[in-house]
């Protein structure tokens, strides 16, 4: 199976975990789906008054440089991980 099916496959398996992973877990889920999808993370970086965005902004941003194939890698094994942690429904 290509990375990018395997990618498509762990998106929606993702949606199926039996219990929400921590803010720490979706951030890294996060920052590696927007670093796979949209590449480098760009524009201004969000306010402090913003917490959410400037959080979700700093996951995808400290991933600057890498590779869109070895995102969806890393999306695709941090999701599997998960699967392990929670199990899916």
């Amino acid at each position: 199976m290509s990375i990018e099916n395997k990618f498509k496959e762990s998106e929606i398996t993702v949606k199926q975990l039996k219990k929400r992973p921590t803010n720490d877990e979706l951030l890294k889920l996060y920052g590696l789906y927007k670093q796979a999808t949209s590449g480098d993370a760009s524009g201004k970086r969000p306010s402090l008054i913003n917490v959410k965005a400037r959080a979700k902004w700093d996951a995808w941003k400290e991933l600057q440089g890498t590779e869109k194939m070895n995102a969806m890698e890393d999306y695709c094994q941090e999701v599997s991980g998960l699967v392990g942690k929670y199990g899916r429904s």
